[in-house]
């Protein structure tokens, strides 16, 4: 039987490349009964906003119609979703919240 060496084996490392998940944009849709200060606190309060910020953005869906959130991964988009609509839902607002892949 034939003995092979193994100093002529030459091991490569091979580098696969993984395709980062994909991203939601998070919004806020306009109404015409959430009133402006609640939106501004829904920002703030979760999504991280200052309150400048916050303005910002609820002008933004009061003029436009909608405003970006946040852009997030899919998981975190649907907890952001799902606690903005509940949250207006427990205090009596129709405010939406939806997200959208980008």
């Amino acid at each position: 039987m034939a003995n092979r060496s193994k100093e002529d084996t030459v091991l490569e490392a091979k580098k696969s490349r993984v395709k980062p998940p994909p991203l939601f944009k998070v919004m806020i849709l306009n109404d015409d009964y959430t009133p402006m200060e609640f939106v501004v606190l829904v920002l703030q309060q979760f999504f991280s906003m200052t309150r400048e910020q916050a303005t910002q953005i609820m002008l933004m869906v009061h003029r436009e119609g909608m405003g970006i959130c946040g852009v997030y991964p899919r998981d975190v988009a649907t907890t952001k979703v799902e606690q903005v609509v509940s949250f207006s839902r427990k205090h009596q607002h129709p405010l939406q919240c939806v997200m959208e892949e980008t």
